[in-house]
């Protein structure tokens, strides 16, 4: 590990310090150009006692505007102390977590992986246009129909084509032979360029897609494709549960990965993680950002930095040993589930890595799913599967009154 390492709380507290000294001070320096400044300090007391040791809280309030992308070299230079953690984070999650070779990335954090995703489309649709001389109706995105609602969101805003890869109903993978049908029907309707999302743990199932399959499907059909992993549920998680070793950048296929903070890390929401390999992010420079040091080749722009501090956090408080550690816990407890609802005779799917179980709603009654939460695939009168995701307040505790629920409703 070369970024990630565990730390202690004074140690988080004092380097998030030292960055936030390092960032302008409105008090102490007058700067009349930038429109920006603390928190309202009518409404949040910057001198709080209370502050002082809570970091995060501290740089919200601080108010640092991470705009842009800090890998790529000049940022703006008023916010250079939090911007240096936020590249700190981002050398964790590529170096450390997705084997990306030193320094061969660009990224940032993003409001979360819906931002993040359509970031990687943008980026490969402009890459088709410029490079290849592609025609925007030749453009296609390829995901499978377990993907998140992001993709089509995305074939919307960025006015590209969309098409999906069925998957076996009951192992959520892939259909290999209807997928080369997917892509034969898609190039005889004049689609040259594929911008693949593959799945690292889908949101409903936890599934996780071959991507080697999707390789091999698009080259043997001749056409020229781009990978982007959808690790937005599963970043944080599959790496650290599973010893296959396809979905980072040690698979030369793979150009860039979504993560999402805010749901297995337990960050503020509307904290994602996008990271690519080194001078992807080129193609979707805003040239006419010209009063943004460095410009900016993010979708979002202005960006709290609190957030990034949040991830870095929560990361260098556990440390990677640690970190495992907590992963294989919630999918003990997943296990623990899995065995009841066996003995129940409960249909469900679960993917060995995963930490997430999706029962079939034939056997769930209404009430049952009312009482303990859970999420339904479709919210209608009769949804084909419900879901329970294990997080790390989900104990064995919480899961025996839901099976005995389930087991006298069964009855």
């Amino acid at each position: 590990m070369k970024y990630w390492k565990k730390l202690t709380r004074s140690e988080i507290r004092n380097r998030v310090d030292e960055a936030l000294e390092q960032n302008i001070d409105y008090h102490e320096r007058t700067t009349l150009g930038i429109p920006a400044s603390h928190l309202d300090e009518t409404v949040f007391n910057k001198d709080a006692a209370y502050l002082n040791n809570a970091p995060f809280l501290k740089a919200m309030v601080d108010n640092p505007n991470h705009i842009g992308c800090h890998t790529m070299g000049d940022s703006e230079p008023f916010f250079a102390g939090t911007q240096a953690i936020e590249q700190e984070l981002l050398g964790i999650v590529a170096e450390d977590i997705l084997k990306c070779e030193t320094d061969g990335y660009d990224g940032y954090v993003a409001s979360g992986g819906t931002e993040a995703n359509i970031q990687a489309i943008w980026i490969y649709r402009n890459l088709f246009k410029r490079d290849f001389k592609a025609e925007q109706s030749e453009i296609c995105i390829l995901c499978s129909t377990d993907s998140h609602y992001s993709m089509p969101k995305a074939a919307n805003v960025l006015n590209i084509d969309i098409a999906y890869a069925p998957v076996v109903d009951e192992t959520r993978e892939l259909d290999a032979e209807k997928l080369q049908q997917v892509v034969e029907k898609a190039k005889s309707e004049g689609k040259k360029y594929f911008i693949v999302v593959a799945n690292m743990m889908t949101t409903m199932f936890g599934s996780v897609d071959d991507v080697n399959l999707y390789v091999e499907t698009l080259q043997n059909a001749g056409v020229a494709f781009r990978v982007h992993i959808d690790g937005a549920y599963g970043g944080f998680v599959y790496p650290f549960s599973t010893n296959v070793d396809h979905m980072n950048f040690s698979n030369p296929h793979i150009s860039s990965v979504t993560l999402d903070a805010h749901k297995m890390v337990q960050a503020p929401f509307g904290t994602g993680v996008f990271v690519a390999r080194k001078g992807l992010i080129n193609y979707v420079f805003t040239d006419e950002a010209k009063y943004v040091n460095g410009l900016d080749a993010t979708l979002i722009g202005s960006r709290s930095g609190a957030n990034a501090i949040s991830v870095w956090m929560i990361l260098q408080t556990y440390g990677p040993h640690d970190w495992f550690e907590k992963i294989h816990i919630l999918n003990y407890r997943t296990t623990w589930l899995c065995n009841q609802l066996r003995e129940l005779g409960v249909e469900f799917y679960r993917h060995p890595s995963s930490n997430i179980v999706t029962m079939r709603g034939k056997q769930i009654s209404h009430d049952l799913a009312h009482q303990f939460g859970l999420v339904p695939n479709e919210h209608n009168e009769n949804p084909e599967w419900y879901k329970v995701v294990i997080m790390e307040h989900v104990h064995v505790d919480h899961l025996m009154p839901f099976v005995e629920a389930l087991k006298a409703t069964l009855k």
